[in-house]
């Protein structure tokens, strides 16, 4: 008879636990049925009924229930052989189920838990590691729906009974969002994506003690996520915060890089059949008869695209969870470091290359011979040396990655990993097996000079790398997670993109040279390099030196290979890094948050790095430098609210320069100039310099001019903003495709990060943005809400004078608009709603906003909550009293629906009656005449007839009685179906 619980095709065998699950069934099928006989079951018998249950369970949904009924009357074994038969299916034949066994698999789970049976930890870990990463399929992301689901659903009785699994679900589920945040135009995804972000961020908020048993490759983890707010904001804690977390014990990061990660998490991304196959790759295949069997495992497990990030999976299991015998290591059975030197040649995608690579080192970096296993750290050395000389330059890219994280992973610990790595050396030097590799590695002729002085230095138990100190901060800018980003030299790095930006990785398919700072033919980029090894010398002898030469390198950047430039093979990811890292070792943190003191700022700012930088991009607008600045970007700096920053500055010191030009002359006003707009002084300097005005040092008359001419001023701080959209316009195309975000949400992380900074009057700065960036800021809800949280009352009447003189808009004239930003109002607090509500009404009295139109929309939208809709009623309420109460106006208020808020309508008809009561009735008796052809359905989406507000009539009643008016006069004019 033909299996209910598998898919077979025509020529496939049966399966034997398939066959022994279906013969039990069929064998003892009239057992199966109500009622069932009382009887104490022989180990045999209840091991035969507990398979025939089973298959039952899984092929016959109708009867499930009874089924799983009859399991719990016989029970002797706390569920034992039941769960380890589901486990035994989900391990061995879970791709061959048929789709409703597939279904009741995950019920069967479900009913183990809520039993908490017996080894159910085990079998939710085998479904668990059945959900395929990279996998976009509908029965991939189905299972992992259903599991996510389960895990939350059962979150109570899973903490009680067996906790540990959770931190495995927790595991996976990191890994599984950091490909399924990578693609952002699937449908199918968004109501997975945010069950995966609630079930992780709820472990880490609500039990991050027990998310710790995850040890140091939890880190590894949430830093391919960081561009996901939620989990930006749990890294920002984790960074700068830890006590948040409320776990006594926890203090600091580093704690979490001493703790080794057990072995067991290590295998949750790899199918148990894909195990099986690697590890008989690793201790059956010969070397030199590998190649067909790396051929079939890649087209099987990792040959298409998206599944590609399973390499970095494999790179840390055969590291951290694959440790040969001693027999097969000196036997000729292919070596973890040839499986892992093919696996990443293997890598197509440059992120996946660089988070493998991260992968094969992650243990250097915080190695503690207390807790971890030498064993861990030995295949990427043994790689290392084997790949001389044949394959040097995977020698060197390996090395120079190793470096660069010791530079760069965590600025702030890096002495301790420093050390942790020169430990790493030490170890293996002593080991008698690998000492003569090492040995082999330091003698390499092949060996680049720079790489064997940092090679030796780390022998020697100095710090590696360039840097020899740092500035302390707390930043998240300072730990760069490796990611989905970009590459350091091209491919090594991973970086922090967003974010505010969250860290990705750039997918390209570029090729990338394998040195720090390639060299070719070309004299400029032999002058490029020159002028980079004497960037550190040039700071430490003073600043003007220092921007002199930083000047030097960005211009000859900006020109080299300016007629070839596809051959220029400077990296700015390489030169960024380089410049970065030289500066903040001599202690400037390059696009630093503006903190001091406006006074400091000017001097400070005027002749800082950073604004030579902006000052180079700004007028060149060139790619490279473009490039640059993402690249900053990428790694946390903000550069994005430099610029902003820098171009508000602008725009307030020309506003400035005009009021003083106006008040003062002669030298007065040079010196109130020189003292007041330096960073307009400084713009037009490095302006007429670059238009080949070559004055450095211009005189007072010359300045005076540029500044009276108004034009020129105008101009550039239009060109100012115009580069800083530029940069976003980049931005967002080398966003990964998970992270898609508009320019607008890109310009509130920069607003918010700048409006704290000194030097710019916060309302000036939104002053800015909405004039000079109105189609990123105008009728924005995250713009106005920024602007209404971050603005102080004082700075509200200064906003509220640009808009009375129509200097200024927020909210724009779209009725759709500015009625969708009144609904999300309701949920803002209270001291936002009112600023808010200030300044709408200002914008709105003269507006050409159809405000009949906006106040039916608002109160025929559903009921309105009487505590959150408050302050926008009473806005609307004023709003309507200081517009003339024209026959449309008139209409929507006497056609508002009763429901709460009931003396809306009177209110308004009473102060109308005060203010303009000829126009008031005139307008009445005008909608009285149209009321008959109105269109129900236009306004209030339904068929009903029209009636007129109660709180309406009643006043218009009131109001004719005391004013001695017929009623006739007034109600006559309405058909008699209003009423």
């Amino acid at each position: 008879m033909a299996s209910k619980l598998l898919s077979l095709g025509p020529h496939e065998v049966e399966n034997h636990l398939e066959l022994s699950l279906r013969q039990a069934f069929h064998l003892l099928e009239p057992k199966l049925r109500p009622p069932f006989p009382l009887k104490v079951l022989t180990s045999d018998e209840y091991s035969n009924l507990t398979r025939a249950i089973l298959y039952g369970a899984l092929t016959e949904t109708h009867l499930a229930k009874t089924h799983i009924k009859h399991l719990h009357a016989i029970v002797t074994d706390g569920y034992a052989l039941f769960v380890n038969l589901v486990a035994r299916i989900v391990n061995e034949l879970y791709e061959k189920l048929a789709e409703m066994a597939k279904t009741q698999v995950l019920w069967a789970a479900s009913e183990m838990v809520d039993v908490s049976a017996v080894g159910f930890s085990e079998m939710l870990v085998s479904l668990l590691r059945q959900i395929v990463g990279g996998d976009f399929s509908s029965g991939n992301l189905w299972l992992c729906f259903e599991m996510v689901s389960l895990f939350l659903g059962k979150w109570n009785c899973l903490l009680e009974e067996d906790p540990l699994v959770l931190t495995c679900a927790l595991y996976s589920f990191l890994r599984l969002l950091a490909d399924h945040c990578r693609v952002t135009v699937d449908s199918r995804l968004e109501a997975l994506k945010k069950l995966e972000i609630e079930f992780c961020v709820k472990m880490l908020r609500v039990q991050f003690g027990l998310c710790l048993k995850i040890g140091r490759d939890l880190i590894r983890l949430l830093q391919d996520l960081v561009h996901v707010p939620e989990f930006r904001a749990i890294w920002m804690d984790l960074v700068s915060n830890p006590r948040e977390f409320g776990v006594g014990e926890f203090s600091d990061i580093a704690q979490i890089y001493s703790m080794r990660t057990p072995s067991r998490y290590f295998l949750l991304r790899l199918t148990p059949e894909a195990e099986m196959q690697l590890r008989f790759l690793l201790t059956h295949v010969k070397l030199g008869n590998q190649k067909r069997h790396q051929t079939w495992f890649a087209s099987k497990f990792f040959g298409t695209p998206d599944r590609e990030t399973l390499i970095v999976d494999i790179v840390r299991f055969i590291c951290c969870a694959h440790h040969p015998s001693t027999e097969i290591i000196h036997s000729n059975i292919i070596p973890r470091w040839a499986v892992i030197g093919w696996l990443l040649k293997s890598c197509r995608k440059n992120y996946v290359e660089a988070n493998a690579k991260l992968a094969l080192f992650y243990d250097w970096l915080f190695f503690d011979e207390r807790v971890d296993k030498i064993m861990n750290i030995e295949p990427a050395l043994l790689l290392m040396v084997h790949s001389i000389p044949d394959y040097i330059e995977l020698t060197h890219t390996l090395l120079e990655f190793l470096f660069l994280l010791v530079d760069n992973y965590d600025v702030e610990h890096k002495d301790m990993i420093s050390s942790r790595v020169s430990t790493s050396f030490s170890l293996l030097t002593n080991n008698k097996g690998l000492s003569r590799n090492l040995e082999n590695l330091t003698s390499a002729e092949a060996l680049s000079p720079p790489l064997k002085e940092k090679l030796r230095c780390s022998l020697s138990g100095t710090r590696v790398g360039i840097a020899e100190k740092t500035q302390s901060a707390k930043s998240l800018g300072h730990l760069i997670p490796m990611e989905v980003g970009t590459v350091l030299p091209e491919e090594h790095y991973t970086y922090i993109q967003k974010d505010e930006v969250g860290p990705k990785l750039v997918d390209t398919s570029a090729s990338f040279p394998s040195r720090f700072l390639t060299i070719t033919s070309e004299i400029q980029e032999n002058d490029i390099q020159k002028l980079v090894e004497g960037l550190s010398k040039a700071i430490m002898n003073s600043n003007a030196s220092s921007l002199q030469a930083l000047g030097h390198i960005l211009d000859l950047y900006v020109d080299v290979g300016s007629d070839l430039p596809t051959h220029c093979s400077v990296s700015p990811e390489v030169l960024s890094s380089t410049i970065a890292r030289e500066l903040e070792s001599n202690g400037y943190k390059l696009f630093a948050p503006l903190e001091h003191s406006q006074d400091d700022l000017d001097v400070d700012e005027c002749k800082s790095p950073t604004t030579l930088i902006i000052w180079k991009y700004l007028f060149s607008k060139s790619e490279r430098l473009v490039q640059m600045l993402l690249f900053w970007s990428r790694n946390g700096f903000p550069v994005g609210a430099h610029l902003l920053y820098y171009a508000s500055r602008l725009a307030y010191e020309a506003d400035m320069a005009n009021h003083m030009v106006h008040e003062l002359a002669g030298d007065d006003l040079y010196k109130l100039i020189s003292t007041r707009v330096p960073f307009l002084m400084g713009h037009i300097d490095r302006y007429l310099a670059f238009s080949d005005k070559t004055r450095k040092n211009f005189p007072v008359p010359l300045i005076s001019a540029t500044l009276i001419d108004r034009e020129l001023a105008v101009t550039l701080v239009q060109d100012a903003f115009s580069a800083y959209r530029h940069y976003l316009l980049h931005l967002t195309t080398n966003l990964p495709k998970e992270d898609d975000r508009t320019l607008s949400e890109l310009l509130v992380f920069d607003l918010a990060s700048c409006s704290v900074w000194k030097g710019v009057k916060p309302q000036f700065l939104f002053h800015s943005v909405f004039t000079q960036l109105s189609d990123l800021s105008i009728g924005k809800e995250h713009v106005i809400r920024l602007l209404v949280s971050h603005l102080n009352d004082g700075d509200i009447v200064d906003i509220k004078f640009d808009i009375a003189q129509r200097k200024l808009s927020i909210v724009g004239e779209n009725v759709e608009t500015v009625h969708d930003l009144i609904q999300s109002s309701l949920h803002w607090g209270a001291d936002e709603q009112h600023k808010f509500w200030s300044l709408i009404r200002l914008e709105l009295v003269a507006s050409q906003v159809q405000l009949e139109k906006l106040v039916l929309k608002f109160f025929c939208s559903g009921g309105i909550d009487a505590g959150k809709g408050a302050i926008a009623v009473g806005g609307l309420l004023d709003l309507c009293c200081s517009r003339l109460p024209t026959s449309e106006l008139v209409g929507a208020i006497l056609l508002l629906p009763n429901n709460g808020f009931h003396d809306f309508s009177a209110s308004v008809l009473q102060m109308w009656a005060v203010s303009h009561a000829s126009l008031l009735f005139n307008s009445l008796a005008e909608f009285s005449k149209k009321v008959e052809s109105i269109d129900r359905k236009s306004i209030f989406s339904e068929s009903a007839e029209l009636t007129i507000n109660h709180s309406a009539v009643l006043w218009l009643s009131n109001y004719c009685d005391a004013e001695g008016l017929s009623r006739s006069k007034i109600f006559g004019c309405f058909p008699q179906n209003t009423r």
